[in-house]
């Protein structure tokens, strides 16, 4: 079974770690806006792609992989001290390097992911950095403000109603998909779109053209996971089907088959059920959540759900 995950940080860490659980053939889209911390640093110093989420990513495929424990630790290790690494991780600085010596960031992670003995794969939703703008409410006696960047768009103590993406070398562009992103989603058997910050890592996915036009016409059966609790800033006070109504908002066109979310994140799962057909699918309530720490998905939980929202019975998860 093919399957594409596309997100951005943890929420993508937490589905490719659900989906390793059902198949080696994954292959992650990752958000390319981030303008923060040490992407940040290496995006404004060098040129680069911010290499974080795509270094969550591979990160993410490695600890699943049997012996990939220790790269994936190495991966994240952050540099301490107050030099100019601090604050860097080793993985970040070996993506910009790849990037630089082979000019390409799709061979670049191609290299990373052999590197890691990773059987799945991590491509970027654009070869280009990329910009948020947010429409906020809030913030100056009731006007729409706009505010730039994904630091400042997810910190916002206004309310987020609207993004739109940019490529800065070419405002009066729409920014350009990855083509091997467009043919993995095309090619897919499922989609997967979520969970994690919903207007900076979730959907920018859906405002980068081509890939829009993928995930709309794909065969693949799509699938929506919702986050566990709302983001202070992003999505502060919504419910779990505002989150299914935004995304509508973002992509009018794109239906789905299942919506999963966490049986106790979800207050009037009626509401839940009819916001899911609304969008053509079925919701799917579970235990999803990681007991021991807040705010996370439990993988093999999520695994589980997952396989009941495809129609995976016992006997199809042993074919594969």
């Amino acid at each position: 079974m093919r399957a594409v995950a596309l997100g951005g940080g943890h929420g993508l860490h937490a589905t490719l770690s659900a989906l390793r659980r059902i198949t080696p053939d994954v292959t992650a889209v990752v958000t390319v806006a981030d303008d923060g911390g040490s992407s940040g640093r290496l995006r404004r110093e060098l040129g680069l792609l911010p290499p974080g989420d795509l270094r969550q990513a591979l990160a993410a495929l490695a600890a699943a992989e049997a012996g990939g424990t220790l790269w994936a630790d190495v991966f994240q290790h952050r540099f301490g001290g107050s030099g100019a690494l601090a604050g860097h991780a080793v993985g970040n600085l070996l993506l910009a390097g790849l990037f630089e010596v082979l000019g390409d960031p799709v061979a670049g992670l191609d290299e990373a992911r052999r590197l890691l003995g990773i059987s799945g794969r991590v491509l970027p939703m654009s070869a280009e950095p990329l910009e948020i703008e947010a429409e906020v409410t809030g913030l100056e006696n009731g006007e729409v403000s706009r505010i730039r960047g994904q630091v400042a768009v997810a910190s916002t103590p206004g309310r987020v109603r609207r993004i739109t993406l940019h490529n800065p070398g070419r405002p009066t562009e729409p920014p350009v998909a990855c083509q091997e992103a467009v043919d993995a989603v095309l090619s897919a058997d499922v989609v997967l779109l979520g969970p994690g910050s919903w207007f900076t890592s979730v959907l920018p996915h859906l405002l980068v053209p081509r890939l829009h036009d993928a995930l709309v016409r794909t065969r693949a059966t799509k699938v929506v996971i919702l986050n566990l609790v709302p983001q202070p800033g992003e999505t502060a006070g919504f419910s779990p089907e505002r989150h299914l109504d935004v995304l509508f908002e973002h992509a009018p066109r794109l239906r789905v088959d299942a919506v999963i979310a966490d049986r106790d994140s979800v207050p009037t799962p009626a509401r839940l059920r009819r916001a899911a057909a609304a969008l053509g699918g079925r919701a799917h309530l579970a235990s999803v959540s990681d007991s021991r720490e807040t705010g996370r998905h439990d993988p093999d939980a999520l695994a589980g759900c997952v396989r009941e929202a495809l129609g995976l019975t016992a006997g199809d998860r042993e074919g594969q």
